[in-house]
């Protein structure tokens, strides 16, 4: 009898001290606000055992639409204004922190550290895995510069059985924003030898501008965790520098990505080492043209939308510009025949 009581609590006593096992993995996430997380294991590789992380919300009504969100460079997901607009128009919501990014990063790794684009793939994989898991029939991939420069190669490389009903680019890195030399000298010696001595120091720069346009304590509106998102960019390995350069050359070739594409980019750019207020209403980070050019070579369906006073990340643009943005994101998908969804935005 004894035994048979310990048999029939002690699934409620693991739940309890396991609270994670009872929702497939997911536990509070630190944006609060409803939103969990869900840390996977991806195995190992170069720098010891890698990790990738699953955010989301799911829709107030049953939903099998999914938005999945990644981010940039020295980047991670903290906008929770982006969770609630497509909870809002029926979308379950669900955000990656890519290994070695944001919630992923290990005191053991380098800070957004690669040799080849390809790494990330089995995280995205994962990722739609699960939402397929969850109740996703459809699937909205949303990436944001050098996540989008991962999502337009992934969607190409995975076409023949891509998960991915629609592809949306919030300011692409497709080109490196340095001069002629850089771009056709040092980028390229550098990622010849990136196979050699991945692990050498690339510095970046140490502009604060972009990040004092974007946090609340200097002169933006948004709050975030700057060891997760640094104020400084952090500096790469020569294998990063060689992945991205890569990956790039693919994108000035032209890629077939087989779903429909929305690429979006601010109207202007503007360089400058210190913060000035252009860069609220700017790209401080990319130049447009590089994009305006590239963009059409990602694919047979590609729609270009140039954002009016849009900066950098332009989903932390002004009010008045997300709010414009976010309406053309749901109008695309609403008339996105591959899609065939609504929104109630």
């Amino acid at each position: 009898m004894i035994f048979k009581r310990v048999l029939f609590f002690l699934p409620i006593l693991v739940m309890s001290v396991f609270p994670s096992w009872a929702d497939g993995g997911y536990c509070d996430d630190v944006l609060e606000h409803g939103i969990v997380c869900r840390t996977i294991d991806m195995g190992r590789d170069y720098e010891g055992d890698v990790v990738c992380t699953l955010v989301k919300r799911p829709a107030p009504e049953v939903s099998d639409i999914g938005v999945l969100y990644i981010h940039g460079f020295n980047d991670y997901f903290f906008q929770t204004e982006m969770a609630d607009l497509f909870n809002a128009g029926g979308y379950n919501f669900y955000a990656l922190d890519l290994r070695k990014h944001g919630r992923s990063l290990r005191y053991w790794q380098r800070h957004c550290n690669m040799r080849d684009i390809s790494e990330f793939y089995a995280d995205i994989d994962t990722a739609t895995a699960i939402m397929a898991e969850e109740g996703c029939r459809k699937i909205v991939l949303l990436a944001h510069s050098t996540g989008g420069l991962i999502a337009s190669l992934y969607c190409n490389d995975r076409r023949d059985n891509l998960k991915v009903d629609a592809l949306i680019l919030n300011s692409p890195f497709l080109e490196l924003n340095m001069g002629w030399f850089m771009r056709k000298v040092a980028m390229p010696v550098v990622a010849a030898i990136s196979g050699i001595v991945p692990d050498m120091t690339i510095p970046q720069g140490v502009s604060t501008g972009y990040g004092e346009s974007l946090l609340r304590s200097y002169h933006g509106e948004w709050d975030y965790d700057t060891d997760k998102k640094c104020l400084v960019s952090p500096d790469v390995s020569a294998g990063w520098v060689g992945g991205i350069y890569r990956g790039q050359k693919r994108i000035r070739q032209g890629l077939d990505i087989p779903c429909p594409v929305m690429v979006m980019y601010s109207d202007s750019s503007v360089v400058s080492d210190e913060w000035i207020p252009e860069m609220q209403r700017m790209d401080a980070v990319l130049n447009v043209k590089d994009i305006a050019e590239y963009g059409p070579r990602l694919g047979k369906t590609v729609d270009m939308v140039r954002v009016n006073d849009g900066m950098h990340d332009l989903l932390c643009s002004a009010p008045s510009v997300r709010k414009a943005v976010y309406k053309k994101i749901f109008e695309w998908l609403r008339n996105n025949k591959a899609m065939r969804c609504y929104a109630n935005l």
